[in-house]
């Protein structure tokens, strides 16, 4: 156990780094992670499992303990997202399936990253975790409803269908997990430090997939997406940052709230528009998974030594 609990450590610490290593892999060598493409949707399932066996009922009660943070932050996370992907696309004449995938990731929930990356920030780590928590609850409704109202004159879009698998891929796999919590607890307990290898596994074979399914198309227009991606991350914690300020929400919360609205779940964005809209439709979804770990590692350093 003390192994893998190393590797975890190891995995978590150089994120960053693997999934560039995988990127370049399956650039290089598409079929490298080509079996696990229809998996996906499985995949992102034990990672939200995952998730599920980390909620504890206090991170729930900061609802109502400090609501004001966690309703902005969550607002902000669907609101600012979507409408900064919706304009973008609008602005770069996106072609219709690249246009689908970045306004799908962002109408996702927040990603378990931001939780990883508010603590090397000095931030506040239980709002980021239940701003995470809640958006992700949130999903099955939100993310339908955000993808009709804007993606739909690009590209059919049947919400319902969103609705049943987000159910499927999220809400369920993260209710089991807090379940099997409640029902197992001591194993689950001694297991947690475990699991970020389990989900920094499955990421990078996710990202491998979809890098390798469009390695072609990456040559083609991959710096175009690559800019839109970074862009679209950018102005999401600029705009998240300058919302809490706003609001005049304390420090710690705001770089939560600033993490939690430029983070998103690229993962559930890969699956989805794998399975709805095709594998082009998810390559910035996974593109998003290589930057969005840089700029919050990046801005977590910044704002780390700024406090000392």
């Amino acid at each position: 156990m003390k192994i893998l609990e190393k590797l975890s450590s190891i995995a978590g610490k150089y994120f960053s780094v693997w999934i560039i290593f995988v990127s370049i892999i399956g650039i290089l060598n598409p079929s490298t992670f080509a079996w696990s493409l229809p998996h996906i949707p499985l995949f992102l399932g034990v990672i939200m499992f995952g998730m599920g066996m980390t909620l504890k009922g206090e991170d729930f009660k900061l609802v109502l303990l400090q609501p004001k943070a966690i309703l902005v932050g969550v607002l902000a996370q669907f609101v600012v997202m979507s409408l900064v992907a919706f304009l973008i696309a609008k602005v770069f004449n996106l072609d219709p399936e690249l246009a689908i995938g970045v306004i799908l990731l962002g109408a996702c929930p927040g990603g378990t990253a931001s939780n990883v990356i508010t603590y090397l920030a000095r931030g506040n780590v239980p709002v980021s975790v239940t701003m995470t928590s809640i958006s992700t609850i949130l999903a099955p409704f939100l993310t339908p409803l955000i993808m009709l109202i804007f993606a739909g004159q690009w590209l059919p879009v049947s919400a319902s269908a969103l609705f049943v698998d987000i159910l499927k891929i999220v809400l369920i796999p993260v209710v089991l997990g807090i379940f099997t919590r409640k029902l197992f607890r001591n194993y689950v307990e001694t297991s947690l430090k475990v699991l970020p290898l389990v989900s920094v596994v499955t990421i990078l074979v996710i990202v491998g997939a979809i890098i390798g399914a469009n390695s072609e198309r990456i040559f083609t227009s991959g710096a175009l997406v690559f800019l839109v991606v970074v862009l679209h991350n950018l102005l999401g914690l600029l705009l998240g940052y300058s919302i809490g300020r706003f609001f005049k929400i304390d420090e710690d919360k705001v770089r939560a709230i600033t993490l939690e609205v430029g983070m998103q779940n690229s993962g559930l964005a890969v699956s989805l528009a794998t399975v709805h809209f095709g594998p082009l439709a998810a390559l910035p979804g996974a593109l998003f998974s290589v930057w969005h770990n840089i700029s919050g590692t990046a801005l977590a350093t910044y704002w780390n030594r700024k406090d000392k």
